[in-house]
């Protein structure tokens, strides 16, 4: 038995209005999806249920924080044992610097977002706190040009 649920035209019509702003009223939300507001929040609410919205969240402008470098870095780490893994992943995810961390399969291990102020401080960041762990192994830096498309 599957945990899945189905999704029809009006509930993927719902998810596109919400991705694009999740702090629609109800209200306006049923009116954009050609619903009245009581079907349209049973759905909503269905979707959060069922887990498809797992939450709301606001995005922020790195920019206007003071941290408009944004880099992408392949982290490969020496370890062989899941202690140490998990280990690296809570030292790096409780970096202020670090806004994304993804385990990969393969090679690299790691794949790491980080938005910072300028490149002294992506420095300060990457010889003071990632390469300064144990595990480190290699470190790729990769600075982005030009955000084409951004993540939620």
């Amino acid at each position: 038995m599957s945990n899945e649920i189905r999704l029809d035209a009006l509930d993927h019509e719902i998810l596109f209005h919400l991705r694009q702003d999740g702090r629609l009223t109800n209200v306006e939300l049923a009116k954009r999806v050609g619903l009245t507001a009581p079907p349209c929040l049973r759905r909503v609410k269905r979707l959060e249920e069922s887990g498809v919205i797992a939450g709301y969240h606001a995005v922020l402008n790195t920019e206007a924080l003071g941290r408009g470098l944004e880099v992408l870095i392949d982290v490969e780490v020496s370890a062989n044992d899941r202690k140490t893994y998990l280990e690296f992943e809570e030292v790096v995810a409780s970096y202020e610097e670090v806004i994304e961390v993804r385990r990969m399969f393969g090679r690299p291990d790691y794949f790491i977002r980080v938005a910072v102020a300028d490149h002294a401080a992506y420095e300060a960041f990457l010889t003071g706190k990632l390469t300064g762990l144990p595990c480190v192994l290699r470190v790729d830096s990769h600075l982005t040009m030009k955000t084409v498309k951004p993540g939620p």
